[in-house]
């Protein structure tokens, strides 16, 4: 018998009756993302297929090894997804089965190697958002000239977004954390455009009856009625309406995050670059590039919302080679 765990003690009972419907009720309960709560049930999913769909409440120390040392001598994953995987684990094992297993804090996460970020020059930005699909171009512009993140640019709401001190105010971003960037003053007019073409779907689906807009945490519960107001509909909507996939219910989202990283693959592919660049690699050159026009990098740390210097100093890395930084010997023979 497992020794019972006392993580539970401050959570309310779960209802539910099935294992992975369980696993969603605790993650909703504490309010993890739909990202997060999507990668726990793949991973559980995965380590009750591996060991011949057996309850993980009969299994224990041995089983989580051998599936963990499986995703790290066979699959070959990277040192980050064999730590979601342990993290998805000991979140079902503590805070869903109510199981203390000391061993699971014990059991060696791999050292992530930290390696240089792609970057791409001034020259090459300009070639990809030029290459990028119109639809899509302003999302390109607005990442590369705040240094946004894909998710934190394509979640804005236009209450978000403000002409008037030139600046948009990232809520709730990685870490749970607001800040503020700045309004390139070149996105001003293009904005106010999209903002237009966002007000047009507002104006239909207000017409139409359609539920209002995902809002975040129990807001939808404490203000019913927000979701369909103008200031929280998304700078960014869908075209089309789609299914919550929480909630089921039929409302509008903002593009998905999908569709643009297809539209970028293939601008980086019609720029015919040979750096494998992503749409986060738009957020690295923002730093590099601020960096390199003399910008203070706590500065650089605030806009980018990094929890410590540590993380942002990855970019002076880059600027100690190639133009700028270290000279070869071979060129002052």
């Amino acid at each position: 018998m497992h020794p019972k765990s006392t993580l539970l003690a401050s959570l309310p009972p779960i209802q539910a009756t099935r294992l992975m419907d369980q696993v969603r009720e605790r993650v909703r309960y504490l309010h993890y993302s739909l990202r997060t709560e999507q990668a726990y049930l793949h991973w559980i999913k995965a380590f009750i297929h591996f060991h011949g769909m057996r309850h993980p409440r009969d299994m224990g120390a041995p089983e989580v090894e051998a599936f963990l040392a499986d995703l790290a001598n066979n699959k070959h994953v990277a040192a980050a997804t064999h730590k979601q995987a342990l993290s998805a684990l000991m979140f079902l094992y503590q805070k869903v089965l109510g199981i203390d297993l000391p061993w699971l804090g014990a059991i060696g996460r791999p050292k992530a190697q930290r390696k240089l970020p792609v970057v791409l020059t001034t020259a090459e930005v300009s070639q990809v958002l030029s290459a990028l699909d119109a639809k899509y171009r302003l999302i390109g512009q607005l990442l590369y000239g705040t240094g946004l993140r894909l998710m934190e640019g394509l979640r804005l709401r236009i209450k978000d977004v403000d002409f008037g001190h030139r600046a948009i105010v990232i809520r709730d971003g990685k870490g749970g954390k607001d800040r503020t960037v700045m309004l390139p003053d070149r996105l001003l007019e293009p904005l106010r455009d999209q903002f237009e073409r966002s007000r047009m779907l507002w104006d239909k689906d207000r017409s139409d009856g359609v539920e209002g807009v995902w809002m975040p945490g129990a807001l939808s519960l404490k203000y019913p009625r927000q979701g369909q107001t103008w200031a929280w509909q998304w700078v960014f909507p869908a075209d089309d309406l789609g299914e919550c996939p929480r909630s089921g219910v039929v409302r509008r989202h903002h593009v998905q995050d999908q569709a643009f990283q297809r539209a970028f693959k293939k601008a980086v592919q019609l720029s015919q670059l040979a750096k494998p660049a992503t749409p986060h690699t738009l957020r690295h050159s923002f730093a590099t590039h601020l960096l390199q026009s003399r910008y203070d990098i706590r500065t650089v740390q605030e806009l980018l919302g990094h929890a410590d210097v540590s993380t942002t100093m990855i970019y002076t890395h880059v600027l100690k080679v190639g133009g700028g930084g270290v000279q070869s010997p071979l060129d002052v023979l």
